[in-house]
Protein backbone atom coordinates (compact mmCIF):
# COMPACT_ATOMS: atom_id res chain seq x y z
CA UNK A 1 0.00 0.00 0.00
CA UNK A 2 2.87 2.39 0.73
CA UNK A 3 4.34 1.66 -2.69
CA UNK A 4 0.98 2.23 -4.34
CA UNK A 5 0.53 5.51 -2.44
CA UNK A 6 3.99 6.69 -3.48
CA UNK A 7 3.47 5.74 -7.13
CA UNK A 8 0.14 7.59 -7.25
CA UNK A 9 1.63 10.64 -5.54
CA UNK A 10 4.28 11.00 -8.25
CA UNK A 11 1.40 11.65 -10.66
CA UNK A 12 -0.94 13.70 -8.46
CA UNK A 13 1.28 15.96 -6.38
CA UNK A 14 3.23 17.69 -9.18
CA UNK A 15 -0.07 18.67 -10.81
CA UNK A 16 -1.89 19.76 -7.64
CA UNK A 17 -2.54 23.52 -7.45
CA UNK A 18 -1.18 23.92 -10.96
CA UNK A 19 -3.23 25.09 -13.90
CA UNK A 20 -3.89 21.93 -15.92
CA UNK A 21 -6.40 20.70 -18.43
CA UNK A 22 -9.67 19.39 -17.01
CA UNK A 23 -11.96 17.20 -19.09
CA UNK A 24 -15.64 16.59 -18.48
CA UNK A 25 -16.92 13.00 -18.58
CA UNK A 26 -20.60 14.00 -18.65
CA UNK A 27 -22.54 15.63 -21.49
CA UNK A 28 -25.39 16.69 -19.20
CA UNK A 29 -23.44 17.77 -16.13
CA UNK A 30 -19.92 18.11 -14.78
CA UNK A 31 -17.81 15.08 -13.84
CA UNK A 32 -14.20 16.26 -14.08
CA UNK A 33 -11.18 14.13 -14.88
CA UNK A 34 -7.56 15.23 -15.18
CA UNK A 35 -4.33 13.72 -16.44
CA UNK A 36 -3.44 13.27 -12.77
CA UNK A 37 -6.40 10.86 -12.43
CA UNK A 38 -5.35 8.90 -15.49
CA UNK A 39 -1.64 8.89 -14.71
CA UNK A 40 -2.17 7.77 -11.12
CA UNK A 41 -4.43 4.91 -12.15
CA UNK A 42 -1.94 3.76 -14.77
CA UNK A 43 0.81 3.75 -12.15
CA UNK A 44 -1.35 1.85 -9.65
CA UNK A 45 -2.39 -0.73 -12.23
CA UNK A 46 1.21 -1.29 -13.28
CA UNK A 47 2.25 -2.06 -9.70
CA UNK A 48 -0.66 -4.41 -9.07
CA UNK A 49 -0.16 -6.24 -12.36
CA UNK A 50 3.53 -6.71 -11.63
CA UNK A 51 2.98 -7.91 -8.06
CA UNK A 52 -0.24 -9.91 -8.51
CA UNK A 53 -0.71 -10.82 -12.19
CA UNK A 54 -3.57 -13.19 -11.38
CA UNK A 55 -5.62 -10.51 -9.59
CA UNK A 56 -8.36 -8.43 -11.18
CA UNK A 57 -8.62 -4.64 -11.19
CA UNK A 58 -11.65 -2.34 -11.28
CA UNK A 59 -10.73 1.31 -11.76
CA UNK A 60 -12.69 4.50 -12.28
CA UNK A 61 -10.73 5.65 -15.31
CA UNK A 62 -9.76 2.43 -17.10
CA UNK A 63 -12.56 0.06 -16.16
CA UNK A 64 -12.57 -3.66 -15.42
CA UNK A 65 -9.79 -6.18 -15.90
CA UNK A 66 -10.20 -9.85 -14.87
CA UNK A 67 -12.86 -8.95 -12.30
CA UNK A 68 -14.23 -12.53 -12.27
CA UNK A 69 -11.11 -13.56 -10.33
CA UNK A 70 -11.37 -14.07 -6.57
CA UNK A 71 -9.01 -11.19 -5.72
CA UNK A 72 -9.93 -7.81 -7.21
CA UNK A 73 -8.33 -4.43 -6.53
CA UNK A 74 -10.74 -1.49 -6.70
CA UNK A 75 -9.11 1.83 -7.58
CA UNK A 76 -10.12 5.48 -7.48
CA UNK A 77 -6.93 7.39 -8.32
CA UNK A 78 -8.34 10.71 -7.11
CA UNK A 79 -11.49 10.58 -5.03
CA UNK A 80 -12.58 14.20 -4.87
CA UNK A 81 -11.42 15.46 -8.25
CA UNK A 82 -13.59 18.57 -7.77
CA UNK A 83 -11.63 19.36 -4.61
CA UNK A 84 -8.38 18.54 -6.41
CA UNK A 85 -8.99 21.00 -9.25
CA UNK A 86 -10.10 23.60 -6.69
CA UNK A 87 -6.84 23.36 -4.72
CA UNK A 88 -8.45 21.84 -1.60
CA UNK A 89 -6.39 19.10 0.12
CA UNK A 90 -9.32 16.85 0.95
CA UNK A 91 -9.02 14.50 -2.02
CA UNK A 92 -7.37 11.12 -1.73
CA UNK A 93 -6.20 8.04 -3.61
CA UNK A 94 -8.36 5.02 -2.81
CA UNK A 95 -7.26 1.44 -3.36
CA UNK A 96 -9.11 -1.51 -1.88
CA UNK A 97 -8.83 -5.28 -2.15
CA UNK A 98 -11.84 -7.59 -2.32
CA UNK A 99 -11.68 -11.35 -1.90
CA UNK A 100 -14.72 -13.11 -3.31
CA UNK A 101 -16.59 -9.80 -3.19
CA UNK A 102 -15.73 -8.92 0.42
CA UNK A 103 -13.57 -5.83 1.04
CA UNK A 104 -10.71 -7.04 3.27
CA UNK A 105 -8.00 -4.36 2.94
CA UNK A 106 -7.81 -0.78 1.78
CA UNK A 107 -6.00 2.53 1.87
CA UNK A 108 -6.73 6.23 1.57
CA UNK A 109 -3.64 8.30 0.81
CA UNK A 110 -3.57 12.11 1.02
CA UNK A 111 -0.05 12.93 -0.20
CA UNK A 112 -0.27 16.72 0.13
CA UNK A 113 -0.81 16.42 3.89
CA UNK A 114 1.42 13.34 4.09
CA UNK A 115 -1.29 11.08 5.50
CA UNK A 116 -1.95 7.41 4.91
CA UNK A 117 -4.99 5.64 6.37
CA UNK A 118 -5.09 1.89 5.81
CA UNK A 119 -6.53 -1.43 6.97
CA UNK A 120 -4.61 -4.65 6.50
CA UNK A 121 -6.86 -7.29 8.04
CA UNK A 122 -5.24 -6.92 11.46
CA UNK A 123 -6.60 -3.45 12.18
CA UNK A 124 -6.91 0.09 10.85
CA UNK A 125 -3.87 2.35 10.99
CA UNK A 126 -2.64 5.90 10.39
CA UNK A 127 0.77 7.13 9.30
CA UNK A 128 1.54 10.85 8.98
CA UNK A 129 1.92 14.05 11.00
CA UNK A 130 1.74 13.33 14.70
CA UNK A 131 3.12 9.82 14.31
CA UNK A 132 1.80 6.38 13.49
CA UNK A 133 -1.14 5.06 15.49
CA UNK A 134 -3.98 2.56 15.50
CA UNK A 135 -7.33 3.95 14.36
CA UNK A 136 -10.44 3.68 16.48
CA UNK A 137 -13.90 5.15 16.06
CA UNK A 138 -15.37 7.03 19.00
CA UNK A 139 -18.10 5.67 21.23
CA UNK A 140 -20.98 7.97 20.23
CA UNK A 141 -24.33 6.20 20.38
CA UNK A 142 -26.90 9.05 20.27
CA UNK A 143 -27.75 11.21 17.27
CA UNK A 144 -27.93 14.27 19.52
CA UNK A 145 -24.20 13.87 20.25
CA UNK A 146 -23.12 13.08 16.69
CA UNK A 147 -21.23 14.96 14.01
CA UNK A 148 -22.48 14.16 10.50
CA UNK A 149 -20.73 14.62 7.16
CA UNK A 150 -22.11 14.43 3.63
CA UNK A 151 -20.85 15.84 0.34
CA UNK A 152 -23.88 18.05 -0.20
CA UNK A 153 -27.63 17.79 0.48
CA UNK A 154 -28.14 18.66 -3.18
CA UNK A 155 -27.30 15.04 -4.06
CA UNK A 156 -30.45 13.78 -2.33
CA UNK A 157 -33.59 13.76 -4.44
CA UNK A 158 -37.26 13.59 -3.54
CA UNK A 159 -38.10 11.66 -0.40
CA UNK A 160 -34.42 10.94 0.27
CA UNK A 161 -33.86 14.67 0.75
CA UNK A 162 -36.71 14.86 3.25
CA UNK A 163 -35.30 11.94 5.22
CA UNK A 164 -31.79 13.37 5.16
CA UNK A 165 -33.08 16.74 6.36
CA UNK A 166 -34.86 14.99 9.22
CA UNK A 167 -31.64 13.21 10.18
CA UNK A 168 -29.59 16.39 9.96
CA UNK A 169 -32.00 18.12 12.32
CA UNK A 170 -31.33 15.48 14.98
CA UNK A 171 -27.51 15.55 15.03
CA UNK A 172 -25.34 17.96 16.98
CA UNK A 173 -23.30 19.20 14.00
CA UNK A 174 -23.29 18.65 10.25
CA UNK A 175 -20.61 19.58 7.74
CA UNK A 176 -20.44 19.27 3.96
CA UNK A 177 -17.77 18.26 1.49
CA UNK A 178 -14.39 16.50 1.87
CA UNK A 179 -15.31 13.30 -0.02
CA UNK A 180 -13.23 10.30 1.15
CA UNK A 181 -11.59 12.39 3.87
CA UNK A 182 -14.86 12.27 5.82
CA UNK A 183 -14.62 8.49 6.14
CA UNK A 184 -11.01 8.80 7.32
CA UNK A 185 -12.16 11.27 9.96
CA UNK A 186 -14.79 8.80 11.13
CA UNK A 187 -12.26 5.96 11.40
CA UNK A 188 -9.87 8.21 13.34
CA UNK A 189 -12.50 9.19 15.91
CA UNK A 190 -13.07 12.81 14.85
CA UNK A 191 -16.65 12.51 13.56
CA UNK A 192 -19.47 9.99 13.94
CA UNK A 193 -21.58 9.62 10.78
CA UNK A 194 -21.01 9.80 7.03
CA UNK A 195 -23.99 9.60 4.68
CA UNK A 196 -23.42 9.50 0.91
CA UNK A 197 -25.94 8.71 -1.85
CA UNK A 198 -25.18 7.21 -5.23
CA UNK A 199 -21.63 5.95 -4.74
CA UNK A 200 -19.82 3.66 -7.15
CA UNK A 201 -17.78 0.68 -5.87
CA UNK A 202 -14.52 2.53 -6.50
CA UNK A 203 -15.78 5.36 -4.26
CA UNK A 204 -16.19 3.15 -1.21
CA UNK A 205 -14.51 -0.29 -1.35
CA UNK A 206 -11.14 0.97 -0.06
CA UNK A 207 -12.84 2.71 2.86
CA UNK A 208 -14.96 -0.22 4.06
CA UNK A 209 -12.10 -2.12 5.78
CA UNK A 210 -10.74 1.08 7.31
CA UNK A 211 -14.11 1.85 8.91
CA UNK A 212 -14.83 -1.73 9.98
CA UNK A 213 -11.36 -2.49 11.35
CA UNK A 214 -11.44 0.78 13.32
CA UNK A 215 -14.60 -0.45 15.05
CA UNK A 216 -17.28 1.23 12.95
CA UNK A 217 -20.05 -0.08 10.75
CA UNK A 218 -20.78 0.70 7.11
CA UNK A 219 -23.71 -0.50 4.98
CA UNK A 220 -26.07 0.68 2.29
CA UNK A 221 -29.37 2.31 3.27
CA UNK A 222 -31.03 -1.13 3.33
CA UNK A 223 -28.50 -2.46 5.81
CA UNK A 224 -26.76 -4.59 3.19
CA UNK A 225 -23.10 -4.75 2.15
CA UNK A 226 -21.52 -1.52 0.93
CA UNK A 227 -19.14 -3.15 -1.57
CA UNK A 228 -21.45 -2.55 -4.54
CA UNK A 229 -21.86 1.13 -3.73
CA UNK A 230 -25.21 2.87 -3.80
CA UNK A 231 -26.56 4.91 -0.89
CA UNK A 232 -24.06 4.48 1.94
CA UNK A 233 -24.14 5.09 5.69
CA UNK A 234 -21.08 4.75 7.93
CA UNK A 235 -21.27 5.12 11.70
CA UNK A 236 -18.91 5.03 14.66
CA UNK A 237 -21.03 2.49 16.56
CA UNK A 238 -23.79 -0.01 15.87
CA UNK A 239 -26.16 1.90 18.12
CA UNK A 240 -25.61 5.13 16.20
CA UNK A 241 -25.95 3.31 12.88
CA UNK A 242 -29.29 1.84 14.00
CA UNK A 243 -30.58 5.23 15.13
CA UNK A 244 -29.61 6.88 11.82
CA UNK A 245 -31.08 4.00 9.82
CA UNK A 246 -34.37 4.38 11.63
CA UNK A 247 -34.58 8.04 10.58
CA UNK A 248 -33.45 7.40 7.01
CA UNK A 249 -35.93 4.57 6.69
CA UNK A 250 -38.80 6.97 7.32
Amino acid sequence: MRRIAEAAATETLPRFRRQSEVSNKLSGGFDPVTEADRGAERAIRALINAEFPDHGILGEEYGAENVANSHVWVVDPIDGTRAYISGLPVWGTLVGLTVDGDAVAGMMSQPFTGELYYADGAGAHYEGPGGARRLSTRATTALADATLFTTTPALYEGDKRLRFDRLEQQVRLSRYGVDCYAFAMLASGNIDLVIEPGLQPYDIVALIPIIEQAGGIITNFDGGPAENGGDIIAAATRELHAAAMQVLGG
